[in-house]
């Protein structure tokens, strides 16, 4: 369930290591309309809850720059913020 995009679609990005040595593939897709992303993000983590598992993720946030990660509540991964500061250099 989510968003669907065909792997050839796809495009490898960045690869990361966390601090705790986590490795993190990072693909780019093409763009979908925030309405999409939120239904899709919406049914994902109910079939979850319908199904008695809690959602390994329950909200999604979108950001237009890596200042804006500071607001969000929650922990994030120590590798997001590089991730969207390149991001938001490319466009």
């Amino acid at each position: 369930m989510g968003v669907g995009t065909a792997s050839e679609e796809l495009n490898l990005w960045v690869i990361t290591r966390g601090e705790n040595g986590s490795v993190g593939l990072t693909y780019l897709a093409p763009a979908h309309p925030e309405a999409t992303l939120r239904a899709a993000f919406t049914a994902a983590a109910a079939a979850e809850r319908a199904q008695g598992r809690e959602p390994e993720l329950d909200d999604i946030a979108l950001v237009r720059s890596p200042d804006e990660l500071s607001g969000l509540a929650g922990p994030h991964a120590d590798y997001l913020e590089p991730i969207v500061r390149r991001f938001v250099g490319c466009r």
